[in-house]
């Protein structure tokens, strides 16, 4: 019966594609996709959501030790049933889809649209320390992705869409239009034109309304009790923003570390879950915000309310005390990265989009708190709880402005705008200085994948140098007099010849204009050869070096041909013109109008 709906379905898709223009077909599909990143995003939701309530159920209370190990069990589930139903291939992550747009045409498997729901449900709904976002992000742009090759849509438009359901994703957990518009934009680097912006604010707005009448409040992630912005705190957000910016880092590389330690040190699958499942429950026993998202316990320390957050601590005497209560939310901060690495490392589904929010919170109120504390000044906890969730994710993704308007957002106003440009600019940019690429992006560069901000480089970098080389040039043996040499002038549209030897060894390199002069003067013709004329070239390169070096080359050297040389031996040259036309090739199909 449901198959046979949407049967229907597809062919009343069809029948309107047939009805539009392109355009108007590519705005109808925006909001086809918004609309089921939107459903998909509350499946996700209330299924993790549930799960959690099931998790932490008060009847469990007299089984505390079990319940610290339900994080394992939910990882050890994800790792079954990714191996059962997924035949152990599950690509994650943001990186996923940046390997998709650079290599991969913007293509996603079918899978991808409802295998993160599924896993990313039972990894964080048991508690597992890590974030649901970046699996809806991957849901909705697999949504993207295959319903353009569904309905035989252009690569731009393919991209497009894709984009359409990251933003739809973004805006439908968050109930967040704005900030699934530019973390689209921001975050996966792609480049629209001003024109194309309308699919994206129509996906990301559809999203948000599925979001708004499906989805309580108490699901999502909703804080409106702050103050107005006090412009004499200026420096302290200052201060915000440099440990944000610094906290991030050591996010970033603690996260990359652990989990490359776990990858290489634990060989089994099964020995990996324990390893972390163990982990976690250590870590939750002693602070139990670190069970699941962790949202709840960012609306308790907005709120200021500390002591809840350590409810169920095996520590709570100790954290009676309010400077002991203070460093334990501090220390948090900093095993937030070891937990959400163990989730993830050991097997798990999640993201560290959640985690950003989780430490900046933290951060903010830890900062604020303790100045207060000090008696240095009266700051409004509240505030800086709310913007240092904002320092973290701008500089662990490198997206300030995803950040700002992701928090004015959830806080239902732009009163803390000052702020929170002030703490994501300075974050981004001390982030940016140590880490050059955020975290997915610098996954890929270990991949060999090369993917950042500077569009030339990676247009550069997605042209395949064996692409390019050109064999039509005429070969002349190093004995070759004068006379036939010009003979061979004469048959070729080249001005550059080779000197080869018998084995293909490059000896050097005959310019037609630098021996213009002599080619008319007979009485050379039998004395001089090959090997006098020519001069050495100025640069080679192989067919495997990268587009990047061989332009450096080009840059440093003047030439407009290069030979190629692979194993010793001449297989051709590469142009200038022939890259430039290659790149501006690239630009118009990566540029989407």
């Amino acid at each position: 019966m449901v198959y046979k709906w949407f049967r229907r379905f597809e062919y009343l898709v069809e029948w309107t594609k047939d009805k539009l223009s392109p355009k108007q077909f590519l705005l109808f599909s925006s909001v086809l996709v918004g609309l089921s990143v939107g459903i998909s995003a509350i499946i996700l939701k209330y299924f993790a959501h549930s799960i959690y309530l099931l998790s932490t159920y008060k009847g469990f209370e007299s089984f505390k030790v079990i319940f610290l190990f339900f994080p394992l069990i939910g990882i050890l589930l994800t790792v079954f049933i990714v191996k059962r139903f997924f035949k152990d291939k599950l690509d994650r992550g943001l990186a996923l889809i940046h390997y998709s747009l650079a290599k991969k045409s913007s293509t996603l498997s079918r899978e991808h649209m409802f295998a993160h729901i599924v896993t990313s449900s039972v990894t964080v709904g048991m508690g597992g320390s890590a974030g649901l976002e970046a699996p809806i992000v991957v849901t909705g742009a697999a949504f993207g992705s295959n319903y353009s090759r569904k309905y035989r849509m252009s690569y731009q438009e393919r991209t497009l869409l894709l984009a359409c359901g990251i933003s739809s994703g973004i805006a439908a957990v968050f109930n967040a239009p704005i900030a699934g518009v530019l973390f689209a934009l921001e975050v996966l680097l792609i480049d629209i034109s001003i024109s194309a912006f309308t699919p994206l604010i129509l996906a990301a707005a559809t999203g948000a309304l599925v979001s708004m009448i499906f989805i309580e409040e108490s699901v999502l992630l909703r804080i409106e009790n702050h103050l107005p912005f006090n412009y004499h705190n200026t420096l302290f957000y200052v201060l915000l923003g440099v440990l944000a910016g610094l906290i991030s880092v050591y996010h970033a590389r603690a996260f990359m570390g652990i989990e490359h330690f776990i990858k290489h040190k634990y060989s089994g699958k099964y020995s990996k879950v324990l390893f972390s499942g163990i982990g976690l429950a250590v870590l939750i026993a002693f602070f139990p915000s670190l069970f699941g998202e962790g949202y709840q316990s960012i609306k308790y320390l907005s709120l200021e309310q500390p002591d809840k957050v350590m409810a169920g601590s095996f520590l709570t005497s100790y954290f009676s005390n309010e400077w002991l209560l203070l460093f334990g939310i501090g220390f948090v901060i900093f095993l937030k990265a070891v937990a959400t690495s163990l989730t993830i490392g050991g097997g798990g589904n999640g993201g560290n989009f959640a985690p950003s929010l989780f430490v900046g919170s933290y951060l903010g109120y830890f900062v604020s708190r303790l100045i207060n504390m000090l008696n240095f000044s009266s700051l409004p906890v509240s505030n800086f709880t709310l913007v240092g969730m904002a320092g973290i994710l701008s500089g662990l993704y490198h997206a300030p402005l995803t950040a700002i308007f992701l928090i004015a957002e959830i806080t239902g106003g732009y009163s803390l705008m000052i702020p929170l440009m002030i703490v994501s600019s300075i974050s981004f940019a001390i982030s940016k200085y140590f880490e050059p690429l955020p975290m997915d992006t610098k996954k890929l560069g270990k991949r060999g994948v090369a993917l950042t901000y500077d569009r030339d480089h990676n247009i550069l970098t997605s042209i395949q140098t064996s692409h390019l080389i050109e064999t039509n040039f005429q070969c002349i043996d190093p004995e070759q007099k004068l006379e036939s040499i010009i003979e061979v002038f004469s048959k070729s549209q080249r001005n550059i010849f080779p000197v080869v030897d018998k084995k293909m060894h490059l000896k050097g390199v005959i310019i037609l204009d630098n021996i213009r002069d002599i080619m008319f003067k007979s009485e050379l013709y039998d004395k001089l050869q090959a090997k006098e004329l020519m001069t050495l070239p100025k640069a080679v390169v192989s067919s495997n070096e990268s587009m990047e070096d061989i332009m450096t080359k080009f840059d440093e050297t003047g030439a407009w041909n290069l030979p190629v040389i692979d194993n010793g031996c001449y297989i051709g040259f590469i142009s200038k013109s022939s890259v430039f036309a290659s790149y501006r090739s690239k630009l118009k199909e990566t540029t989407i109008h």
